[in-house]
């Protein structure tokens, strides 16, 4: 089985070459390419790749090149990790929107419309080389914004899932708490990418029984605190909401504390500097512990599971993915991209029924959603009043002068990537 990596230099792809070793029996990786337009940086990573592979018995070949075409060729999946601009532009995601007085993130809220307005048009071009390379090569997506790219691919016609290890996360911390093993718990998520709530958690499988009350009950104090939000939200919703709600039911205590410290960009940027001075000891076999302060918690788990369940068989397999709504939210259109529990085989990811959606959620998911149509709009077609029109409709702007104001200034701190602009 042959697989590939689109942004294979990047600082998070240890994690996943060691997932790669750890878990060969659940995905039989014959061949690994890396592929990175960053020569010195990826030969770098490729260097480290093969050393956790010798250290754990691996016996597939890894490669490194910076030609996508060849790289993708003969691939039964690749694996998307772009980030178009690399932590410069993150930075500026980050900034600018504080100006306005709106929070600034690279996923959500204007910094988010951004990264998408960036990401997409790359993102389908590769995609469009690897069907011409290898036209039943699945393409699973953890690119950010993944809702909205994941779209793109499935608009356009790709074999494509999208992926993000937000419910993996909670799975393994709810696992931690309850005492039980991962695999014997079952979230009942939903809603968006970086937009879910957590509306139960079943021991046992999808139709065990419900213990998020008890979980809230005995060890909200804990889950609260990984939020970032106060207990009494959790006790009033009576769900656990994705840590990305954060940035909507405290928005301007956000903004306030991101105007008082430095940014998760710049964090991350001297993270990644440390991260690759490790990298560069060829003593090092294995994945440093710094990597995981770097995010992407459980990723290559997340990422080994679903590349089995598409191309190994042996029945389907469950796993929150980004897929297709074909009525699962039944007041959004079939063609919205959700995330939720699915059915995952060869043939691809099928939702799985889940629960009732509150009002208080489903009115935020619809929103979200309308914003994501006009936001992909905009990524396909350019134009600045198509930006406009993504950036009012979002729940974070919703202002004409605030949108007037958000659309230039990321007009004007993406013209490189923005050949419209």
């Amino acid at each position: 089985m042959k697989l590939a990596v689109v942004g294979g230099g990047s600082t998070y792809t240890p994690e996943l070459i060691d997932g790669f070793a750890r878990l060969r029996d659940t995905l039989p990786v014959s061949e690994l390419v890396l592929i990175d337009p960053a020569a010195e940086r990826l030969e770098l990573i490729g260097a480290l790749a093969r050393r956790i592979f010798a250290r754990q018995d691996h016996p597939g070949l890894i490669t490194t090149t910076s030609d996508l075409d060849a790289g993708v060729a003969g691939a039964d999946a690749v694996l998307l990790q772009l980030r178009i601009g690399g932590q410069a532009a993150r930075l500026q995601d980050e900034t600018w929107p504080l100006e306005c007085g709106c929070v600034g993130q690279e996923t959500t809220g204007a910094g988010g419309l951004a990264k998408a307005l960036r990401t997409v048009p790359v993102v389908l071009d590769i995609a469009e080389r690897v069907r011409r390379a290898s036209p039943d090569a699945w393409i699973i997506d953890f690119t950010n914004p993944v809702g909205i790219v994941t779209r793109a691919l499935l608009r356009a016609g790709h074999k494509a899932v999208g992926l993000c290890n937000v419910a993996i996360g909670f799975q393994r911390k709810f696992a931690a708490l309850l005492d039980v093993a991962p695999a014997e718990v079952h979230l009942d998520h939903v809603g968006l990418n970086h937009l879910t709530w957590e509306l139960g958690v079943r021991v046992g499988g999808p139709g065990g029984r419900d213990v998020l009350p008890e979980l809230l009950a005995g060890h909200g104090d804990a889950v609260a605190a990984d939020l970032r939000l106060p207990r009494a939200v959790l006790d009033r919703l009576g769900v656990v909401p994705s840590y990305y709600l954060r940035y909507f039911y405290a928005h301007d205590a956000v903004v306030r504390e991101l105007g008082e410290k430095p940014s998760r960009a710049a964090e991350v940027a001297a993270m990644e500097r440390e991260l690759l001075a490790l990298y560069a000891d060829p003593a090092l076999d294995e994945k440093p512990a710094l990597l995981a302060k770097r995010g992407g918690a459980f990723y290559s788990e997340a990422a080994v599971d679903l590349a089995a369940a598409l191309l190994v068989g042996g029945g389907p397999a469950v796993q929150v993915v980004n897929t297709y709504n074909g009525g699962t939210l039944p007041f959004l259109p079939d063609d919205a991209v959700i995330e939720v529990q699915a059915r995952v085989d060869g043939s691809g990811a099928a939702p799985l029924a889940v629960p009732a959606l509150d009002p208080l959620f489903a009115g935020l998911v619809s929103h979200v959603s309308a914003y994501e149509d006009l936001a992909l709009d905009a990524a396909l077609r350019g134009g600045r009043e198509r930006v406009f029109r993504a950036l009012l409709a979002h729940p974070l702007v919703g202002q004409f002068d605030l949108a007037e104001g958000l659309t230039d200034r990321l007009l004007a701190h993406n013209k490189e990537h923005l050949p419209w602009a």
